[in-house]
């Protein structure tokens, strides 16, 4: 089967591709993807698991058909539907090949209104706004929330997932997104390229941050007393993984905080996928490459300011 693979060490890695690798057997409940387009996420060429796993396939978001199930798959797929997936960072990946044996939790009904390519670039910012906003965040109605890097993938679906629960979202962002942000429900934009940008945010219920560094830093100063950080920036703060509480937890001793890593989730990203069909939350632009233009694609993922994510095509289903 077609492949992508990386080659060399983390510190230098190499896009490469390849035709002879084998497609995978599905086992016990596993299901076998026929892959049409696979989402990149450019930090993941930074992520130890990929360097492990057994062909160092990068890919953990995909969209395509279901090929072939495991003899005790106990689900409801059935052969040839539509689907798309997120494959656990623990797993390293595997995504960006012809053909993948999922987990059933990694798998969820396509939505049906919306091409391969455009479902191959969802399943991270789908189930990380989810998880941020919904599982983490517990967002109810009237509750100020603010996410920063709001233009980004998983920022704008964070945006419209709050907004959606009723809540008042501050979007952090470049100006030059604040109409589309309007358009998803935001109701102020902050622009990030001013430096004093968290004087003018106060008493927030939740900050979902997505960026890090020195913008989750600034957060602690525009939440409310009893209300929460949470972040999915990288790298990890230095707090991240119960290595000891945040500096910051001294002058803000009643602000909770929490970073989480995506786990895969069939029901949210199914309900997910279902408030797509419904119009409720709008799909990412994408820039589709083909196979063959695998290591363009990857430069194009990496670059600031591009226009849309970038996802590998794996051709045409018959």
């Amino acid at each position: 089967m077609k492949a992508i693979q990386v080659l060399g060490p983390a510190s230098s890695p190499e896009i490469v591709t390849t035709t002879s690798l084998p497609t995978p057997v599905p086992n016990h409940s596993e299901i076998l993807i026929r892959v049409h387009a696979a989402g990149i996420t450019a930090p993941e060429l930074l992520w130890p698991e990929l360097y492990t796993a057994p062909n160092r396939i990068p890919g953990h978001e995909l969209s395509g058909t279901v090929a072939a199930l495991g003899p005790t798959y106990p689900g409801p797929l059935r052969l040839n539907q539509p689907v798309f997936a997120f494959i656990a960072a623990d797993r390293g990946g595997g995504g960006q090949a012809e053909y993948i044996v999922c987990l059933p939790d990694e798998v969820a009904p396509k939505p049906t209104s919306i091409s391969h390519e455009a479902a191959a670039a969802l399943p991270i910012p789908l189930l990380t706004g989810w998880e941020g906003i919904i599982t983490r965040g517990k967002v109810r109605p009237g509750m100020k929330v603010l996410v920063t890097g709001a233009s980004g993938a998983v920022g704008s679906v964070a945006v419209q997932i709050a907004a959606r629960r009723g809540a008042e979202v501050v979007a952090l962002a470049s100006l030059r997104s604040a109409g589309r942000l309007r358009g998803l429900g935001v109701r102020e934009v902050v622009d990030y390229n001013d430096e004093s940008w968290s004087a003018d945010i106060r008493g927030v219920d939740v900050v979902f941050d997505t960026v890090g560094g020195d913008v989750l830093g600034k957060c602690w100063e525009v939440v409310r007393p009893g209300g929460m950080i949470i972040t999915v920036g990288d790298p990890a703060p230095q707090w991240a993984f119960g290595r000891g509480p945040a500096e910051e937890a001294a002058e803000y001793p009643e602000v909770r905080y929490e970073y989480f890593i995506v786990s895969p989730n069939v029901e949210a990203l199914s309900e997910a996928g279902g408030m797509i069909d419904e119009g409720v939350i709008e799909v990412l632009r994408v820039e589709a490459f083909s196979f063959e233009e695998a290591e363009q694609a990857w430069e194009y993922a990496g670059k600031r300011g591009r226009n849309g994510k970038a996802v590998i095509t794996f051709g045409d289903f018959d």
